[in-house]
């Protein structure tokens, strides 16, 4: 689904890279968590892979087009502005160049959030709020879902909601995840691999193999 080799990325161009040598490659059907220190480049390397940047150095190969990706923060997005789920879907299904009016039903099912879909986003819960930008990103039906820190500023319960939806699409629908983790708990719980950025390098372990190096320590 994803190679990356030899990868070099620095913001001022200089030989301190913030990401130096970087190699993973990302199975079809994988769940990868990518974890580490703040200001580490877990975030950087996301948007290098959707190639909002571009390495200095080194190959991003993506075998897919179709990527669904959930930022931390939606740009330009107010939570204010007066549209309902069921709206703001319609805007970004036109977008899509996609039609049937049932497709916004089928995705909010599948993400728990149907019977919103008449409510005012700015009423919305942070958890609840979340998972309508998962079902924004499903609707491309991606092969690829990209998320970025998905538990942030969420509630406990809505943790364990959103976590039960992503895991459930990589295992029963066989979506590749990529994800940037704060919440190590969740990532050890749901992933099948953890990629861990440290001093500008990483290394991809296998969820057994990341548990049992911390329990080393």
């Amino acid at each position: 689904m994803l190679e990356i080799e030899n990868l070099y990325f620095s913001y001022n161009r200089s030989s301190t890279y913030l990401l130096n040598d970087i190699n993973l490659k990302v199975p079809k059907g994988s769940y990868v968590s990518i974890v580490g220190d703040n200001g580490c480049g877990k975030s950087t390397l996301v948007k290098l892979i959707l190639g909002e940047k571009k390495p200095l150095k080194g190959t991003i190969k993506l075998y897919t087009n179709r990527i669904g990706y959930i930022p931390q923060r939606v740009e330009g997005f107010n939570p204010q502005f007066p549209i309902t789920v069921s709206e703001m879907l319609n805007v970004h299904r036109k977008a899509l160049g996609m039609k049937g009016l049932r497709l916004n039903d089928s995705i909010l099912e599948k993400v728990g959030m149907k019977e919103y879909k008449n409510s005012l986003i700015g009423n919305l819960s942070g958890g609840q709020l979340q998972k309508v930008f998962i079902a924004r990103a499903l609707m491309g039906q991606p092969e690829l879902l990209v998320l970025d820190e998905p538990s942030t500023a969420v509630d406990v319960q809505s943790q364990r909601e959103i976590y039960s939806i992503i895991k459930g699409l990589n295992k029963d629908f066989g979506v590749t995840v990529i994800s940037v983790e704060h919440n190590l708990n969740a990532a050890l719980l749901n992933s099948t691999h953890i990629f861990k950025i440290e001093n500008g390098k990483g290394i991809l372990f296998s969820v057994d193999e990341y548990t049992a190096m911390l329990q080393e320590v």
